[in-house]
């Protein structure tokens, strides 16, 4: 049994270290990919997870697996594809440490998973089932997780849903509105960025971001996510904002996801449906996944930057004392 099955894209992130004179960058070899992030954050924080992908046969694709299953992820439901390379992203950073994107994948391996290629077997084994749109921008990857998610959905299966923008990988912003759309009103529980929020509608409010997730896609839990503001959740019955500790990033790859995992890890500890949390409940949520998001800024990379439970306890104290 799992707690949750994601599916999605696996890939290497290729960060920007050092830039010569001429602006060529150094670049280190992080793995990534944001469904691998999130489940690599509830593995971390002691849950079950398996993952539905694909990678190619070469050496990438190799170390994506073994870091994987490392991570305690199970990895029987990524297949491997001789004719296709493994998805590469190349990221370089600003002053602050925000990350512009180029990617690899014309196509990439993991746009050609098929929906018969799933191991079903693995979202009637799981509590919950997570996508996000990466695996939405092209076929066949994007009719496998639509099938993938209303399979999950007629199991009674929680859906969780990370729109994860990124805009160079879609033809146009509006085919990007329109499946991240379609994603929203499939899930229970939403992990959106303000700058998402604002793409979708023109909303720069949280609160007004997290009522019209509620109220218009019928999502349970709605989490915006503010940077380094912090973050607001809510449901029907309370509403609780999360402020993130200071920390020096050098590098924000897969904070979100890393915030969408802790947050998921913090919910089913609570043993109470979405909807059922209260106030002080949200508040925990939210405050865990703030701080093991920043956290995870201070180290390169995404799978690699997860903090321990200890250490994000540790900084919550220290937060609390200052």
């Amino acid at each position: 049994m799992y707690d949750v099955t994601a599916i999605g894209e696996l890939l290497i992130d290729f960060a920007a270290r050092d830039t010569d004179a001429a602006g060529y960058p150094t670049m280190k070899a992080n793995p990534g990919g944001a469904p691998g992030n999130f489940l690599a954050a509830l593995s971390k924080y002691g849950f079950r997870t398996a993952f539905l992908g694909k990678v190619g046969t070469d050496a990438f694709g190799g170390l994506l697996l073994h870091t994987l299953r490392e991570a305690g992820i199970e990895t029987k439901g990524i297949r491997q594809d001789g004719t296709v390379f493994t998805t590469l992203a190349f990221v370089t950073f600003d002053a602050g440490g925000d990350r512009s994107f180029s990617f690899a994948r014309k196509p990439g391996a993991d746009t050609r998973l098929s929906f018969e290629e799933l191991d079903l077997a693995l979202i009637d084994q799981a509590k919950v089932f997570h996508f996000g749109t990466l695996s939405l921008t092209d076929e066949p990857v994007r009719t496998a997780t639509k099938k993938a998610v209303e399979y999950a959905r007629e199991k009674g299966k929680w859906i969780t849903f990370d729109p994860n923008l990124r805009l160079p990988l879609w033809s146009t912003p509006d085919a990007a509105r329109e499946q991240i759309l379609w994603g929203l009103s499939k899930a229970d529980v939403v992990k959106i960025s303000d700058e998402e929020a604002e793409f979708l509608w023109g909303i720069t409010d949280e609160q007004k971001a997290a009522e019209k997730l509620r109220k218009e896609f019928g999502v349970k839990l709605a989490m915006v996510t503010m940077g380094s503001r912090g973050a607001y959740l809510s449901n029907e019955k309370a509403a609780a904002w999360a402020v993130c500790p200071h920390v020096k990033p050098v590098d924000t790859t897969g904070a979100g996801d890393i915030f969408g995992g802790s947050a998921v890890s913090m919910l089913l500890r609570t043993g109470k449906a979405p909807e059922e949390l209260d106030e002080k409940e949200l508040a925990a949520i939210g405050a865990f996944a703030s701080a093991a998001a920043s956290l995870s800024t201070e180290t390169p990379g995404g799978i690699p930057s997860i903090p321990p439970e200890e250490e994000v306890l540790k900084k919550l104290r220290e937060s609390e004392n200052a």
